[in-house]
């Protein structure tokens, strides 16, 4: 199969590469310039206007599979990330039983085969059941086909246990991807503490709450030598948290969601709004402007979605009762265009080194780029093109967004695979 994009804006972080440029792709793999000619390809793309980049790779999903397939499958949650570009996706280990063995790991890598053609590389627990009691066999779970280990949708409390786990994770040189969150401070808390949670009558969850956790688990990472990745960072303290870490020279990276750049607690409209409920929260605009600026400078480095499906009748619940999440593949590329490239807090470049080549590092892949010879993952983005969320039309079977209504711009125009097309948008 030969692919000739053409006319499109070649942005390739790996390289620094951004030019006016073709691509070539044949079986499968990028091909070096004018390998074949416009007659000789199976298809021509024609991507004038378009950003053609690195197919994006998304650190942080849950596909609820195995065990929660009312809210998500995997085969509908690689359709979705096909939708929103992404080629790669990390699912956390919450399942229902959740990944703390081999044969889980196998049955989610069994049915990702069959998913899209998206490349799914599963993220293994950190302790057995998620219980927060014994660490998992580190070694058995990278042999099964794990790319890191995470206690995502809760923290690891035990410091002890979660030391002996790191020291397994940087034995076998893969990553810990942490959920900061101190359960003992949040105190039945399902939004951020500040005025707004005053003036709706709900019970606040403080700074201090991922605050804690993130500077526990950066000096466990500095005297494990584990190599350590924050998940969806939400305060003003964690981008100090995370400078400080670096400065020590601990092995560490740090993740952004879209939300957590595109709206406060102030944009929460009422109490009945459970789209708005997530974990972290939303937080203030000071801590908002201070994730910007960290994204910005490089402090954080890598954009995530923390796509989180739930069903319609579970969000319709009271605020205080409807579980934390939002979705976020089918959105991400146009939140992060709409919020950060327009208005300048980001390049195109440094959009998709976050969105693609830094989590392939984090991961230590060989994906995240264009480079002729590499595997031909790519996605085609309009970054002028404008167009209204609708919730309805997801892919995912989840539809709790808060963003739905909401204008945005840059349309993901074609996810490309394994040198496969796996979706296009012909509009």
């Amino acid at each position: 199969m030969r692919i000739l994009v053409e006319n499109g804006r070649l942005l390739d972080p790996s390289r620094e590469l951004d030019v006016q440029e073709s691509l070539w792709i044949e079986d499968g793999i990028i091909c070096e310039k004018q390998a074949f000619s416009a007659n000789q390809a199976d298809r021509v793309i024609d991507a004038a206007g378009g950003w053609v980049v690195p197919g994006l790779i998304d650190l942080h999903v849950h596909f609820r599979d195995p065990g929660l397939e009312y809210k998500e499958t995997i085969e509908t949650g690689c359709l979705a990330a096909a939708h929103g570009g992404y080629t790669t996706v990390c699912p956390m280990p919450n399942t229902k039983p959740s990944t703390d063995c081999p044969e889980v790991v196998k049955e989610v890598l069994d049915k990702a085969s069959a998913a899209y053609g998206v490349h799914v590389l599963p993220v293994g627990a950190v302790t057995v059941g998620q219980k927060g009691e014994q660490p998992t066999d580190v070694a058995a779970l990278k042999a099964a086909g794990i790319v890191a280990i995470s206690e995502d949708g809760k923290s690891v409390m035990n410091s002890e246990v979660y030391r002996e786990a790191m020291l397994q994770a940087a034995e076998c040189d893969i990553p810990v991807f942490a959920h900061c969150e101190d359960i003992n401070l949040v105190h039945g808390g399902c939004m951020n503490a500040g005025k707004r949670a005053k003036e709706l009558g709900l019970p606040g969850i403080s700074n201090a709450v991922e605050d804690i956790i993130t500077a526990r688990d950066i000096l466990l990472a500095n005297e494990t030598g584990a190599q350590l990745h924050l998940c969806h960072c939400s305060t003003k303290e964690s981008v100090n948290l995370v400078k400080w870490g670096k400065e020590m020279g601990v092995k560490l990276t740090a993740e952004v969601c879209p939300h957590h750049f595109a709206l406060s607690d102030e944009d929460i409209p009422s109490a009945e709004d459970t789209n708005y409920k997530m974990n972290p929260p939303l937080r203030s605009k000071e801590d908002v402007e201070a994730i910007k600026q960290a994204l910005k400078d490089g402090v954080m480095e890598v954009i995530s979605t923390d796509h989180a499906p739930h069903h319609a009748d579970e969000k319709a619940k009271p605020f205080t009762q409807a579980p934390f999440g939002i979705v976020g593949l089918e959105t991400a590329v146009a939140l992060t265009i709409t919020n950060l490239v327009r208005t300048g807090w980001l390049t195109p470049m440094q959009m998709i080194a976050y969105m693609s080549t830094n989590p392939a590092k984090v991961l230590g892949i060989d994906k995240g780029t264009l480079k002729p010879g590499s595997c031909a993952d790519v996605t085609v983005i309009m970054p002028d093109e404008s167009y209204v969320i609708d919730a309805a039309s997801f892919a995912s079977k989840g539809k709790n967004t808060p963003f739905d209504g909401e204008k945005v711009w840059g349309r993901v125009a074609l996810t490309i695979a394994d040198g496969k097309i796996i979706y296009e948008n012909e509009q």
